[in-house]
């Protein structure tokens, strides 16, 4: 208890540098189970990944990733069995903000999908990294 006392000051110091180094995890939003969009381009190339647009049918038909299946959120946990009948392929989810596809990510996991994870800003920010999209 004695060593606190006298070091209280560096144990504040220390505290205050590593809630520094954790702020820009807390403040870009990153979650457990999100992707960068180049990490997202990683997993479909290197490991076939599976992309699930979680977007509702006129909002899909406005821009995807290519090659995205369009499962709209509501309708997930019904459809993604049939869709993607190999549990143990990556799956990244999308929406045009992310907030969609974090609420998809706990409800593939619950439908035993372990490698899934969702794209970290959405299609804003497969777009701000200059990646394809197509229309449909």
């Amino acid at each position: 208890m004695k060593f606190f006392i006298d070091n209280w000051m560096l144990i504040g110091i220390a505290l205050a540098s590593g809630g520094m180094l954790m702020w820009p995890l807390i403040s870009s939003g990153m979650v457990a189970g999100s992707l960068s969009a180049s990490g997202a381009v990683q997993l479909i190339n290197r490991d076939k990944a599976v992309v699930i647009d979680v977007s509702e049918v006129e909002e899909f038909a406005t821009g995807h990733v290519v090659g995205a299946k369009n499962i709209p959120l509501s309708q997930l946990e019904e459809k993604l069995p049939s869709a993607v009948k190999n549990k143990d392929l990556p799956l990244i989810l999308v929406c045009p903000s992310g907030a969609r596809a974090n609420r998809a990510l706990a409800l593939a996991k619950k439908l035993g999908y372990p490698q899934a994870q969702c794209l970290a800003g959405g299609l804003k920010s497969w777009k701000e990294a200059n990646l394809p999209l197509e229309k449909a």
